[in-house]
C-alpha cells in the first residue's frame, strides 16, 4: 500500500508524510497565506528546490530546529552550509540522488533562475520525492518543457505538484500541457494566490485540466491534511 498524507502550508511548501515528515520549499513566516507558525512545523527531511527567498526562507531554521537534514541542488547547498555548518546538507544534482532514512530523493530540472541572497545559487531543480511505494514530483517554480515527458517516462509519479500562478511559473494553460506529458494520477496545484500578481482560480483549473487529461486534480486546503492512497 502507498498511502501519503499532505498538508498544504501554502504557496510551494507541504508536508508530505510517508513514513517521514518531508517539507518542501518551506516559506512560512513572511508568508501572507500560512497559518502555521514555523515553530510548530515538523520535519526529519527538508527539500528545497532552489535559492528564491519565497522557497528556501525558513529552511535553516526549520532543518536545525527539528535536527533535520536539507536536500537542495549543490550551489545552494554550498551557500547553505556557510551560512550554518551546524545543519547537514546533502548536496545533488539533475538526475542525482539520495536516499535520506528510505526517503529517495532524485533532482531533475526546472525552467526558472534561482539565487540566494544576491548571490548565484546554480540551476533551479523539481524533486522526485519516492519511499519505494509512493512517487511525488515536486516541480519547484518552472515554466513547461518539453523534458517533462521524460520525468513522466523515468519516474512515473503517482502525485505532480505543479505551478499554476503564472507571472513567475507556468499558468494554468501550460500547467495542462505539462500534465499531458507528465500523465500523474493526481495533480495539486501550487504556487498560487499567494500574492496578487499570482491570482488563479484553481476549480477552473480542475475543470479544464479533468476535461482535458486523465489525471485528477486534488485542490488542496491549507493546513487540512489528505490522505492519498496507491495500491
Amino acid at each position: 500500500m502507498g498511502k501519503v498524507h499532505i498538508t498544504w502550508h501554502g504557496h510551494a511548501c507541504f508536508n508530505i508524510d510517508m513514513g517521514k515528515q518531508i517539507v518542501t520549499d518551506p516559506f512560512i513566516e513572511h508568508n501572507p497565506v500560512a497559518l502555521i507558525r514555523k515553530e510548530d512545523l515538523k520535519a526529519d527531511i527538508v527539500v528545497v528546490t532552489h535559492g528564491h527567498s519565497d522557497h528556501v526562507a525558513d529552511a535553516l531554521y526549520i532543518a536545525s530546529r527539528n535536527h533535520a537534514p536539507i536536500v537542495t541542488i549543490v550551489e545552494l547547498a554550498w551557500l547553505l552550509q556557510d551560512k550554518d555548518h551546524s545543519v547537514k546538507i546533502h548536496d545533488i544534482n539533475f538526475s542525482g540522488s539520495v536516499d535520506v532514512s528510505g526517503i529517495k530523493i532524485t533532482a531533475v530540472p526546472a525552467l526558472h533562475s534561482s539565487s540566494f541572497e544576491e548571490k548565484y545559487a546554480g540551476n533551479p531543480g523539481g524533486m522526485i520525492i519516492s519511499n519505494g511505494k509512493t512517487t511525488i514530483y515536486h516541480a519547484g517554480d518552472t515554466g513547461v518543457f518539453s523534458d517533462m515527458k521524460l520525468i513522466g517516462d523515468l519516474y512515473k509519479p503517482d502525485i505532480a505538484m505543479l505551478p499554476i500562478g503564472g507571472h513567475y511559473t507556468m499558468g494554468p494553460e501550460e500547467a495542462i500541457e505539462a500534465i499531458k506529458m507528465i500523465k500523474p494520477k493526481i495533480v495539486i496545484p501550487m504556487h498560487y494566490n499567494t500574492f496578487d500578481m499570482i491570482k488563479q482560480d484553481a476549480n477552473l483549473f480542475k475543470k479544464n485540466a479533468e476535461e482535458r487529461t486523465n489525471s485528477k486534480v486534488q485542490i488542496m486546503e491549507i493546513e487540512k491534511v489528505k490522505e492519498f492512497d496507491f495500491e
